[in-house]
């Protein structure tokens, strides 16, 4: 059966798949220099917007992302061709790395001035010097405070290949938007038109609002923009290439 899926999305199960194995047996290192950090973290790299594409947190998540891309790709990737179709794969990709890196720019920003009004040295402490916290013990307290929030974005990688499935997933919808899928605690099958949009409005609300629960839900919505943007431009084109 494996044998049967088109050989882009084949190829791209069968990479995630021997990072993962690598990556459970490398640790730590492998993390350290695949997963996506923070663009101004000390700990990014360039390539990170590439490789964190095919690193997963744990078993369920390559499961649950593998699973989706098996079920979308395939149909993908017959109808728009190999070129549009890794096109689509890859800068569905970025888009989930930038809007979700967008956003921790803002917040960044804003702790970054929270911090210096409070007398914090934010470049220094970025570029690994060592800094001290001055003021009062109010101050102080505030000071490690912020600096525990700006440690959980710049410290904290993303890893996954969610947003390039969003991406997949949305050009789906778009191309098939009458299609009816199942999904988890829905009973009756619905039309991916309608169930795509609830989902984004639902990844925006948590992405924006802080409850994610470790979950980078914007970069779903990056993902799923791009994805939208490019199978709707394909669309009006469809015969040159169906």
């Amino acid at each position: 059966m494996f044998n049967n899926i088109p050989p882009i999305t084949r190829n791209i199960i069968i990479i995630n798949v021997i990072v993962f194995i690598a990556t459970y047996f490398l640790g730590n290192q492998a993390i350290a220099y695949l997963a996506g950090f923070y663009p101004f973290s000390p700990y990014f790299h360039s390539w990170q917007i590439i490789t964190h594409m095919f690193m997963h947190g744990g078993l369920m998540h390559i499961l649950f992302n593998m699973l989706t891309l098996f079920s979308f790709g395939p149909i993908l990737e017959q109808t728009l061709g190999d070129k549009k179709y890794l096109l689509l794969y890859f800068a569905s990709g970025l888009g989930a790395f930038f809007l979700f890196n967008l956003w921790n720019f803002v917040e960044v920003q804003q702790i970054s001035n929270e911090l210096q009004q409070l007398g914090f040295n934010v470049n220094a402490y970025l570029s690994g010097a060592s800094v001290e916290f001055s003021g009062n013990t109010d101050a102080i307290l505030k000071q490690r405070e912020l600096l525990g929030s700006l440690d959980g974005i710049v410290k904290t990688p993303m890893v996954g290949a969610s947003g390039a499935i969003f991406g997949v997933v949305a050009a789906f919808a778009t191309l098939y938007p009458d299609a009816k899928i199942g999904i988890m605690f829905i009973p009756v099958p619905m039309k991916v038109k309608y169930l795509l949009p609830i989902i984004v409005v639902i990844s925006v609300y948590l992405g924006v609002s802080g409850n994610g629960g470790g979950i980078a839900h914007l970069a779903h919505v990056g993902g799923a923009l791009v994805g939208w943007l490019l199978a709707r431009n394909w669309k009006k084109h469809l015969y040159r290439f169906n």
